[in-house]
């Protein structure tokens, strides 16, 4: 090795010893548990944007940036986290298989989404609370999608307002919602999405009240900070804080959910949302036929990233029995442990209309703003591309389930 390499390679020795060493990360990582020990925090390590060579580089410069609570909050899952483990654990265990007589000198990772011409089958999910990671929070994520040409879902507790984000991604979002216990709030926002010229409205189904978030409440403990320079009155209820409810009477709101979500309330938020209207949070054939009964444009597998849950199923374990419940009259994403082009694959070989991704990007965001959103697209795009090559599929309506080995779905 050249003297001249040996700084680089230093550098990039540090980066995957900080992704792959949970004890250096003072939180449970890799579903293993959770750890008393406390380490100094590192420094941000000396790189550039362009020498990242993967997504989940990302996550350790992210954690060396940001405050404990902050990396625990984006981080945490529920009870030991082996949920957000499993949700990227499981895409492993699916081999994919190779073809080599097929011209692959063109390839097209385009798709059309309900007559919009998406260039790749990839969207930026909703994460909210962005300004906890960069100071210009979603604005800088939207113009990383408008760069880039990447769908956003705008989380509605972000810390950016639907219209600073609509002018900075230079086109619509999709807006996901919170519907709360009270539904003129509910409504409210609905009609707030509309008229800010939201093609689609995500409705969160799997935030219950009562999750259990060992990660980040030790993450806090950790972090000497206090409270109220960041949360009205010390408190974190988005409802409080976030852009989205601005103006809203949330006086009567104690949760994010109603107690109580039937399919009857669902076909209620069917008829009060005017624009294409999707579930997410669903995992079961059950849940999946139930919502398409009651009139869902699309349903999004997703498990809250395994931070609402512990399960123990990932999302692209789900996938096959929705995909097969739903049987092709409406559209189904999927979201939870994306990390490579590789996976992308997988959930599209097993029927996913795309994918939604949330933590990489936010890492991204963290580390680089907008330059970072930037290049974890570039990297998943690149990684897909090289992947389609491999297994002999030209364009995405040839990727299907033939692609794929062990196990067998």
């Amino acid at each position: 090795m050249r003297n001249t390499d040996r700084p680089s390679q230093i550098r990039r020795m540090l980066i995957n010893g900080l992704s792959a060493a949970p004890a250096l990360l003072s939180m449970p990582r890799l579903g293993r548990g959770a750890t008393n020990a406390t380490p100094p925090k590192t420094d941000a390590v000396d790189i550039t944007v362009d020498q990242v060579l993967n997504v989940a580089e990302f996550e350790a410069l992210a954690r060396a940036k940001l405050p404990p609570a902050h990396f625990g909050y984006l981080a945490t899952g529920a009870d030991d986290d082996r949920t957000v483990f499993l949700n990227h654990d499981a895409y492993s265990h699916i081999e994919i298989r190779s073809r080599r007589f097929v011209d692959v000198s063109k390839l097209d990772t385009s798709r059309s989404v309900w007559g919009s011409q998406w260039k790749q089958p990839i969207y930026f999910s909703a994460v909210s609370s962005m300004r906890a990671f960069h100071p210009e929070a979603e604005v800088a994520v939207a113009r990383a999608a408008a760069s880039r040409d990447f769908l956003m879902m705008l989380s509605a507790g972000a810390s950016s307002s639907l219209q600073e984000v609509r002018a900075a991604r230079k086109a619509p979002v999709w807006q996901q919602l919170y519907a709360t216990d009270d539904w003129n709030v509910t409504e409210a926002i609905v009609r707030r999405a509309e008229k800010a010229g939201c093609p689609a409205i995500a409705l969160t189904v799997d935030s219950p009240p009562g999750r259990n978030s060992e990660t980040l409440r030790r993450a806090m403990q950790h972090d000497d900070r206090v409270c109220t320079q960041c949360h009205v009155g010390g408190k974190h209820d988005m409802w409080l804080r976030a852009p989205m409810f601005a103006g809203i009477d949330v006086a009567h709101v104690t949760e994010l959910a109603p107690t109580t979500m039937s399919g009857n309330y669902l076909e209620r938020v069917r008829k009060l949302v005017s624009v294409k209207f999707l579930v997410k949070g669903v995992v079961t054939a059950e849940d999946a036929t139930q919502a398409m009964n009651a009139g869902v444009d699309g349903i999004i597998v997703s498990n809250h990233g395994g931070r609402q849950e512990e399960t123990l199923r990932s999302t692209i374990e789900c996938l096959p029995e929705i995909v097969a419940a739903v049987g092709g009259r409406i559209a189904v994403f999927i979201d939870g442990g994306i990390r490579r082009g590789t996976d992308i694959f997988k959930a599209l070989a097993l029927g996913a209309t795309a994918v939604g991704i949330g933590r990489p990007y936010a890492w991204g965001l963290t580390a680089f703003g907008q330059p970072g959103v930037e290049a974890v697209g570039n990297i998943l795009t690149r990684e897909l591309r090289s992947i389609m090559r491999q297994a002999g599929t030209p364009d995405l309506a040839s990727i299907n389930k033939d692609h794929l080995a062990w196990p067998k779905f």
